[in-house]
């Protein structure tokens, strides 16, 4: 996971600690670094970034920052200069990825019932998956869950959430392929209603994100279902069309939140980094596997820890 960016980091933090103890950078010799020997280096290292999926304003961010902090420190003698480093690339990282989220059990349990999430994103993304291991994490948590097959243009997506359904116990509220998809969200918010049901769950179609029939689509259900919560779906393997296709769907319908799927397979971790800063929203959850369980809560430690730890990255 993430593995190539890993690396990108480990070689430029290392460059710039050599640079640092090259030029005797040390509180007390009055000496400064070499700024364009930085910038040079600096440079470099955008460049790295954007080639693994960091998006460009959020690249030059993180370059611009380093620079500042970088420059800005005062190394006492006896300090690790690689820790120093480090820590002033962790922080710069932890700086673009904190953006405040709350935990979804917590929302849930705080609102009233049944609380309806919409889920937005384009065939392929793993959007129908996502669904059924944000499902099995409320059943964990003694939560009973409705999952409504508003994606009624494709078949294949109502057998496939019948599919999952079926697995973990649930009802599905269906209807016949090409009814309206505003209609199924319906019922099954009035199914919550009528049997006690904590949670609604609403998936969706995902035609390519220019499709304005499927905006004017989603638009009408989101408008009959009142969803509390509309989440995201994105693919990591994406790189940076996931940034256009989310702030398509943000600009044609809006939404509150990201679920990034397929992170385990991602060697780059750009669109990670990225999207969060870029959209001003927050990941809520990784998708690292097709099983149930494999779905983790995003944190920016989870994130440094897979591009800082000693090991291979996985």
């Amino acid at each position: 996971m993430f593995n190539r960016l890993k690396e990108k980091f480990s070689i430029f933090k290392k460059k710039v600690s050599d640079e640092i103890k090259e030029e005797g950078l040390i509180e007390g010799f009055g000496k400064k670094l070499n700024e364009k020997r930085l910038n040079e280096i600096l440079d470099e290292f955008e460049i790295s970034l954007l080639e693994n999926d960091v998006a460009y304003d959020v690249a030059e961010e993180i370059r611009n920052k380093i620079k500042e902090n970088i420059l800005g420190k005062k190394i006492k003698w006896g300090q690790d200069i690689d820790k120093v480093v480090e820590d002033i690339f962790k922080k710069t990282i932890y700086d673009i990825l904190n953006i405040e989220s709350k935990d979804l059990i917590a929302i849930v349990n705080e609102s009233e019932k049944p609380y309806v999430i919409m889920f937005l994103g384009i065939n392929g993304t793993g959007k129908t998956t996502t669904i059924a291991k944000i499902a099995n994490l409320f059943i964990k948590n003694n939560y009973s869950v409705v999952i409504a097959a508003s994606d009624t243009f494709r078949a294949g997506a109502i057998d496939q959430l019948e599919y999952h359904a079926n697995n973990l116990q649930i009802t599905l509220i269906k209807h016949q392929p090409g009814s309206d998809p505003a209609s199924v969200a319906f019922d099954a918010i009035s199914h919550a209603k009528a049997r006690g049901k904590h949670v609604v769950l609403i998936d969706t179609a995902g035609r390519m994100q220019t499709n304005k029939n499927l905006m004017e689509e989603m638009k009408k259900i989101k408008r009959v279902a009142k969803p509390n919560l509309v989440i995201f779906v994105g693919d990591s393997l994406a790189g940076n069309d996931i940034i256009s296709q989310a702030i398509t769907f943000d600009k044609e319908v809006g939404f509150d939140a990201v679920i990034l799927c397929k992170v385990d397979a991602d060697a780059k971790g750009g669109s990670a980094i990225s999207i969060a800063h870029v959209l001003k929203k927050p990941i809520i959850y990784l998708g690292t596997g097709q099983g149930y369980d494999d779905l983790v809560k995003f944190t920016p430690e989870f994130i440094i820890e897979k591009l800082f730890s000693k090991d291979n990255g996985s």
